[in-house]
């Protein structure tokens, strides 16, 4: 809905899926920690088998974030260096929270009941019991919000999404807004062009 509004979008977990893809270093390096288990037969990554390692302990999910959060972070910052300089650049970032990163002009916090989320991930094909694990390896809703300049409700129909965005996108157009005729030497012209 961001994209559709003009915000240049980079998705940490489209990143994430990209930089364990066949050849690339993460791979190498998660099949080093986990062993060849977490490999399908085409040599792609196992996703649920290793979930099933790396969500067993902390140690082990601190073992993959380890080898994952880095590349993630390097493609990431690749990206935003990619975004153009005028306009709104919103980062999706699941695990902000769990990061401790709190650098961020603004933080949007999207959120629906855990039956539902449950109900979600199970239909994208992702046992129970896992999307429980790794749902209680995260950060609670309360830490969520905590930190958020924005919550926005995703437990009803479309049109009642739509309108929280319309909010915050307003908001977001402002802060940039501010943010460019703030930056001294600017003469780029209108911030909504």
């Amino acid at each position: 809905m961001l994209t559709r509004r003009g915000a240049h979008v980079v998705d940490a977990d489209a990143i994430a899926r990209e930089v364990v893809e066949p050849g690339m270093p993460a791979l190498a390096q998660l099949v080093e920690r986990f062993g060849p288990s977490i490999l399908a037969a085409d040599g792609s990554l196992d996703r649920p088998r290793l979930a099933e390692v790396a969500f067993a302990s902390d140690e082990e999910r601190k073992a993959l974030e380890a080898i994952t959060h880095p590349a993630i972070n390097a493609e990431f910052l690749r990206r935003i260096g990619e975004a153009p300089a005028d306009g709104v650049v919103v980062l999706d970032v699941p695990l902000l929270v769990e990061s401790g990163l709190r650098t961020y002009e603004c933080i949007l916090v999207v959120e629906a009941p855990t039956a539902l989320r449950l109900d979600r991930l199970e239909d994208r094909g992702v046992g129970r019991a896992d999307a429980e694990a790794r749902m209680a390896a995260q950060a609670t809703d309360e830490q969520r919000r905590a930190v958020a300049d924005h919550v926005i409700d995703n437990s009803g129909d479309l049109a009642h999404l739509e309108g929280q965005v319309d909010a915050v996108w307003a908001d977001l157009l402002a802060r940039a807004a501010a943010k460019q005729a703030a930056e001294p030497g600017d003469s780029s012209g209108d911030p909504e062009e």
